[in-house]
């Protein structure tokens, strides 16, 4: 789960870090799956391209605002695959929430970082104009 006021601005992205199946056990990612990247208080939208049982891979997705409400809350989007889009890694901590973490050159590892929630099984873009 993403810490509330260090990791995220957006009670909502807080809440959204914690995704469970019914039965209360984390959901399993597999490639072609829709994600949301979580940020300090907007959502990306994202594809799990690759998940090698550690290290899982996601890829910014295009999305086009649909409606027109100008700078409010209630924002609806079409969203695409982009082939370009930027990749984030994420990997489980302990306690069972994905972190974004980046890979050292150096030392062939990945490294934590305070960066990117992850939210698994659906995808949304979601800016805060407030920022």
């Amino acid at each position: 789960m993403m810490k509330l006021g260090t990791e995220t601005g957006s009670l909502i992205n807080h809440v959204m870090s914690r995704e469970v199946t019914e039965d209360g056990k984390p959901v399993a990612p597999f490639a072609g799956m829709p994600a949301t990247i979580l940020l300090w208080s907007d959502r990306d939208p994202a594809t799990v391209i690759s998940f090698d049982g550690k290290i899982l891979k996601v890829q910014e997705d295009n999305a086009v605002r649909i409606d027109c409400n100008g700078m409010s809350e209630s924002q609806n989007y079409e969203y695409s695959e982009n082939e370009d889009g930027s990749i984030y890694c994420f990997r489980r901590d302990k306690r069972g929430f994905w972190k974004e973490v980046v890979f050292n050159s150096e030392t062939k590892r990945y490294n934590k970082t305070d960066g990117a929630g992850l939210r698994l099984g659906e995808r949304e873009k979601y800016y805060d104009y407030s920022f």
